[in-house]
């Protein structure tokens, strides 16, 4: 329950997206956990999907870009999961505080306006100091 509870502040915390926003759940697709995928898993300080938008804001040491993460869509049935993987490590070193915000369309992601999306990242708790 306290990984919810993060979600939710996390989610709180969105700037730049208007309207009404509904979240769809969040929770590990045991089949994508399973399947081999390129790169590392990447934590995130936040995910949401709307509007056949995915957002994500990860951890950036000053250069990361869109390019640098993978996401990997498995689907099963009318649902789809979401993995977001790191390709290339962000080696700068003028750390972004609240992390950085990606934006996948639907169509990027090769899905159906309106297809019912899950994430499959673990969420980075937010450290002591911040």
């Amino acid at each position: 329950m306290a990984r919810a509870g993060a979600v939710l502040i996390g989610i709180g915390a969105l700037a730049g997206l208007s309207g009404c926003a509904a979240m769809q759940a969040i929770a590990p697709d045991p089949a994508s956990v399973a399947q081999a995928m390129p790169g590392e898993l990447e934590p995130i300080k936040a995910a949401a999907v709307v509007n056949d938008l995915t957002v994500f804001w990860v951890t950036s040491n000053g250069c990361t870009t869109k390019d640098d993460l993978l996401p990997v869509v498995s689907t099963r049935g009318a649902a789809s999961t979401v993995t977001l993987r790191r390709l290339t490590e962000d080696r700068c070193t003028r750390p972004q505080d609240d992390g950085i915000e990606l934006r996948w369309s639907f169509d990027e992601l090769g899905l159906k306006p309106g297809t019912n999306v899950t994430v499959n990242n673990p969420y980075q708790l937010p450290s002591d100091g911040a």
